[in-house]
């Protein structure tokens, strides 16, 4: 940091009398409630794992999410804000058979691990107050050096495919027909590195997603959650298809399917709530993750491909959260005040 000049300003005296602010508040709110469920989540994974270093990487997330927990519940009780519910020991059954097997976590936690720092990196440049800005980078740092860890572990293991290659440039080169943006017809362009790139985080993204949910579909005692699972697996497998049909139309490599890591135990470990909940909290990341698809997309039929995902990961989302109300399993986040009332 030694090419930066300091700037001698600090707003850390005025902490303590500046009042939360919304964004302050709804980002410490969403990361409570989401590791308040990893920690339920990985306290199982704990409990058939065999794997040295998967465990590891296990008990290191474990770690964080508890002291991100605790770091959470310290601000808000010095502002007298209600520690939210989140979930508890109540929404685990530790004693139950185990459910995947020991290379899915790695891919789950990845899975979960991306998902936290896209949260933290948001809230960074957003929060005013000094004290609550250290702790997201803290906890962006933290997520980053676990997801090193990870990728440590994947590669060691030969349990991920490595992006594609494409050649390297040999100059600088500008765009100069309206050709780039074919999907359908005419000259279609081969798919440039942001694309491929995009693509594949999404195959990488809905292949664990499949996987837990396949597990959860196995599980669920609710009849009206078991069918939306269903349909979300239907949703996710179709979505896999046709990104993977995008890269292996150009010889590209893709990651593989890791359904054969769910075992056929249909004993639940986790209660119908915190597994709907985990659901449509992660089918909300994908509708960030696909619109930072379509920020980088260039071609006409990736676009329309991602859009109408999108609508479809939208109306799952919607019915999973209809269900979560009509429960009386929703939390609700921190609201502005109502004036009508």
């Amino acid at each position: 940091m030694d090419i930066m000049k300091p700037i001698n300003l600090s707003t850390k005296e005025l902490d303590a009398s500046q009042p939360l602010t919304t964004v302050e508040m709804g980002k410490l709110w969403v990361t409570y409630m989401g590791n308040s469920m990893s920690s339920q989540i990985l306290s199982y994974f704990l409990q058939h794992c065999e794997d040295e270093y998967i465990r590891t990487i296990l008990e290191n997330g474990l770690a964080l999410s508890k002291d991100f927990l605790q770091r959470i519940e310290g601000i808000l009780k010095r502002e007298n804000f209600p520690i939210p519910v989140g979930f508890s020991k109540d929404d685990v059954n530790l004693g139950a058979p185990r459910l995947y097997e020991d290379d899915f976590y790695v891919q789950y936690i990845k899975y979960a691990a991306k998902a936290g720092i896209s949260l933290y990196s948001v809230a960074i440049p957003l929060v005013m107050r000094e004290d609550i800005r250290e702790f997201f980078v803290y906890a962006n740092q933290c997520t980053d050096i676990l997801l090193g860890q990870i990728n440590n572990v994947l590669m060691e293991k030969k349990l991920i495919v490595k992006p594609p290659i494409i050649p390297t440039p040999e100059k600088p080169e500008f765009i100069n027909k309206q050709n780039f943006l074919n999907g359908w017809f005419g000259d279609v362009r081969p798919l440039h590195a942001m694309e491929i790139v995009h693509l594949y985080d999404n195959i990488e993204n809905n292949i664990t997603s499949k996987a837990l949910l396949l597990g959860f579909y196995q599980t669920v005692k609710d009849e009206k959650i078991k069918a939306l699972f269903k349909r979300g697996l239907d949703m996710t497998d179709k979505a896999v298809k046709q990104f993977i049909e995008k890269l292996h139309k150009e010889n590209l490599s893709t990651p593989s399917y890791i359904d054969h890591l769910v075992t056929t135990s249909t004993n639940p470990p986790f209660s119908d709530k915190i597994m709907l909940f985990h659901k449509v909290d992660m089918f909300s990341m994908k509708i960030r993750s696909y619109g930072n698809s379509l920020a980088v997309n260039g071609r006409r039929d990736i676009s329309t491909l991602y859009l109408r995902t999108v609508t479809n990961v939208g109306l799952f989302v919607d019915d999973g959260a209809n269900i979560l109300i009509d429960k009386g399993w929703m939390e609700s986040p921190p609201r502005a005040f109502d004036r009508s009332e």
